[in-house]
C-alpha cells in the first residue's frame, strides 16, 4: 500500500489505483512538462545536444532497468542491441520505410534478438549470466562489423534527419520533441507495467525465482519477456541515436557503453523507475564537466598532457565509487526518504 500526505485519503478505489493520486502531484506533472517542452527555447543548442544524448540514454536505460533492476537478468549486451535497433532502423529508412514505422521495426527487431539472447538465462544465472551475455555483445558487434554489403562494416552507415506528416526534424529542437514524445511513452509503459501482473511476476523471478515456480509463475516465460522488452527499449533508443546523429558505426556501441549503462542504473536505483532518470543525467554531466575541465587545461599546459589525459576516467571512476559506497540503494533510494519525510510532515512520527 502507497502511502498519501498526512491528511489525504483515497476515497474510491480509482483513487487508490490512480498513478497521480493527489493535486500537488498532478501540478509537478503539469510544470515538468511545461518545462520539458519549454526547454528548446531556453538552452542554447549545444546543451540541447547534451539534453538530446541524455533523453535517448535514459530511454535505453528503461530497458536495462526492467531487464536487470526488476527481473535480475544483468545484461552486459545493452549497447549491442542499441546497434542492432540502430542499423535496423538506419537500414529500413534508406529503403524508404517510414522514420516512426522503421524506429518501431528496429526496437522489435533487437526485442526477438534479446529471447535469442535470452535463452541461456533459462539454465544460468549470475556470473555465468554477465559472461554469456558480454560474448553476445562481441558476437552481435562482430556480426554487424562482416556484413558488409548489408551494414557497410566498419565504415557504417549515414541516414538523414526524418520526416514526418511533411514537417522535417533537421534541427536539435525539432528532433528534441520526437525523443520526449518516445520517451513519455516509454516511461509511461513502464511506470504501469510494474504494477501489472507481469511486472509482480518479474520481481518475484529476481528476488527468488525458486519460489516463484513454485507459486506457478512460468520462469521461462518471463524471463525471456524481460529480455524481449528490455532489447525494445534498447533498440528503440539505438534507433533513435542513428537518425539523431545521421551516421552510425560500431565504434558507438562498444562494449564500454554496456558497462556505463550498469552504471547509470546502478547510481539511479536499481528497479526503481526514476533510477534512470537520475543515474543517466549526473553520469553524462559530470563527464562532459570533466571533458570540458581536462581540456582546458590541456590548452592552458600542453606540458602536462600525460598527467591530464587520466584525470577524466580517474575522477569519473572515485565518483562513481563514492556513489556505491555513500549511496548503495542509489539515488532513488534517497528519493523515497525525502517523500516519506514529505508524507510524514508536519508530524515526526
Amino acid at each position: 500500500m502507497r502511502r498519501l500526505p498526512c491528511g489525504i485519503y483515497n476515497e474510491t478505489y480509482a483513487q487508490d489505483m490512480a498513478v497521480i493520486r493527489t493535486k500537488a502531484q498532478w501540478a509537478l506533472t503539469v510544470i515538468s512538462l511545461l518545462v520539458a517542452l519549454a526547454l528548446p527555447l531556453i538552452i542554447p543548442v549545444s546543451s540541447l545536444q547534451v539534453v538530446n544524448k541524455i533523453g535517448i540514454y535514459i530511454l535505453s536505460g528503461i530497458g536495462l532497468n526492467i531487464l536487470a533492476g526488476c527481473a535480475g537478468q544483468i545484461s552486459m549486451a545493452h549497447a549491442a542491441f542499441m546497434a542492432i535497433g540502430a542499423y535496423c532502423s538506419a537500414i529500413l529508412n534508406n529503403a524508404g520505410v517510414p522514420f516512426v514505422l522503421s524506429i518501431l521495426c528496429g526496437g522489435f527487431f533487437a526485442g526477438g534478438i534479446g529471447i535469442i539472447v535470452g535463452f541461456p538465462s533459462l539454465r544460468i544465472k549470475g556470473f555465468y549470466l554477465i559472461l554469456a551475455t558480454m560474448a553476445a555483445q562481441f558476437i552481435i558487434i562482430h556480426i554487424i562489423e562482416h556484413w558488409t554489403w548489408m551494414t557497410g562494416g566498419m565504415t557504417g552507415l549515414s541516414l538523414g534527419r526524418p520526416t514526418l506528416f511533411g514537417v522535417h526534424f533537421g534541427s536539435d529542437q525539432a528532433y528534441y520533441v520526437v525523443i520526449l514524445v518516445f520517451l513519455l511513452a516509454g516511461t509511461a509503459f513502464a511506470q504501469n507495467l510494474m504494477r501489472t501482473r507481469t511486472g509482480r511476476a518479474f520481481i518475484a523471478v529476481r528476488d527468488n525465482d525458486i519460489a516463484a515456480e513454485v507459486m506457478g509463475i512460468s520462469i521461462s516465460r518471463y524471463k525471456l519477456l524481460a529480455f524481449f522488452l528490455g532489447c525494445f527499449y534498447a533498440g528503440v533508443g539505438g534507433a533513435l541515436l542513428a537518425h539523431w546523429m545521421g551516421a552510425i558505426t560500431t565504434t558507438l556501441f562498444n562494449i564500454n557503453l554496456s558497462i556505463w549503462f550498469l552504471a547509470y542504473i546502478l547510481i539511479g536505483g536499481m528497479g526503481s523507475s526514476v533510477g534512470p532518470f537520475l543515474g543517466v543525467p549526473i553520469l553524462v554531466l559530470l563527464s562532459e564537466l570533466l571533458t570540458s575541465l581536462t581540456s582546458g587545461l590541456m590548452m592552458s599546459f600542453p606540458w602536462l598532457l600525460n598527467v591530464i589525459l587520466p584525470l577524466h576516467d580517474l575522477i569519473y571512476g572515485i565518483a562513481i565509487v563514492l556513489f556505491l559506497i555513500f549511496e548503495p540503494r542509489g539515488l532513488a533510494h534517497r528519493w523515497e526518504i525525502f517523500k516519506i519525510s514529505y508524507r510524514l510532515w508536519p508530524f515526526s512520527y
